[in-house]
């Protein structure tokens, strides 16, 4: 099956609305992740990603406590204003497995309830590394499976689930994706990674290309990993890294977006390549002019046109099917 690529964006610099923003930010110094605890890193993502005053109007909002595999697990249900049953999308947070929240992305999932008329269930797994691999996936998973066992009174149409994130996110989205063809667990409509981390492994031409300078570091991204895995054999299980399993085939068909000015661009690429090689339909919509996190800049100051078009393209991929 052919790979639909999509050019959303071009050029060899940032967009110049993302430069600015660049410019922006270098005014306003802060101490990069790796040299900061994980509650420092959580407190400087958070002073970066505010909650707004006036939030996108979605149909309603609930704040619910479902079973995971170490207590009560906290998700955050978005709903659309149109009519029920919705399709839905099971979202999973950003933030290199230490920081974010459903807080954090709540402007994310407020604007995809509205573009792909979905319920979006943010789920806010544990976080390393007071909860290191594989606490998020297995809370991910259980989220997953609880949303398809509530399908009914939710609302929700079950043959009409996707499962998704953003970095991080991404990456639990392709491992739970993987570990429910694997358990013959839930059967997601689509699985939707946004520039993806999907291997243990700082050596391709982003990392170098973009080792510093557009928000994600190189030496944060090895921090990031370093908070997330046990071990380095962690580093090797397909579920942390998704791009290091041998079998790709029979997976939900896949959209992959990845960022020219972002060191995990050629990791996505590389996994839609290789889910491609599998028999998946993928559509690998390629930002080239854009950096890592965009998906998340929807508030001002930090507010880009690109982050809005993401939007709308994740959430036509999902009208699509």
């Amino acid at each position: 099956m052919a790979t639909e690529e999509s050019d959303a964006s071009s050029g060899d610099a940032p967009h110049p609305e993302i430069e600015g923003m660049l410019e922006m930010m270098s005014t306003m110094p802060s101490p990069p992740f790796r040299a900061l605890s994980a509650e420092g890193a959580r407190t400087i993502a958070g002073e970066m990603f505010p909650l707004p005053d006036d939030p996108e109007p979605v149909g309603d909002v609930m704040d619910l406590l479902i079973p995971g595999p170490s207590g009560d697990l906290p998700i955050r249900v978005y709903v659309p204003e149109v009519e029920g049953p919705h399709p839905a999308l099971i979202y999973l947070h950003g933030g290199g497995w230490v920081v974010g929240d459903t807080d954090m992305f709540d402007p994310t999932c407020r604007a995809l309830t509205n573009a792909a008329e979905r319920i979006v269930v943010s789920v806010d797994y544990r976080l390393a590394p007071e909860h290191p691999f594989p606490a998020p996936v297995k809370d991910s998973y259980a989220a997953a499976e609880w949303v398809m066992e509530n399908a009914e009174a939710m609302q929700i149409d079950a043959d009409r689930v996707a499962i998704g994130g953003d970095s991080a996110g991404g990456q639990l989205a392709a491992s739970v994706a993987q570990l429910a063809r694997d358990r013959d667990g839930p059967s997601f409509e689509r699985q939707v990674l946004i520039y993806p981390v999907t291997d243990y492994a700082f050596d391709t031409p982003s990392y170098e290309e973009n080792a510093e300078g557009y928000l994600l570091s190189k030496a944060d991204m090895q921090w990031f990993w370093e908070q997330y895995l046990r071990d380095e054999i962690d580093g090797r299980n397909p579920y942390a890294a998704p791009l290091q399993a041998n079998d790709l085939s029979d997976l939900p068909p896949a959209t992959v977006v990845t960022c020219g000015f972002d060191p995990l661009r050629d990791e996505g690429a590389a996994y839609a390549e290789k889910l491609e090689e599998a028999g998946v339909d993928v559509n690998h919509i390629k930002y080239d002019d854009c950096i890592h996190g965009a998906i998340q800049m929807l508030v001002e100051p930090l507010k880009l046109t690109r982050a809005e078009e993401m939007i709308e393209d994740v959430a036509a991929d999902l009208a699509a099917e």
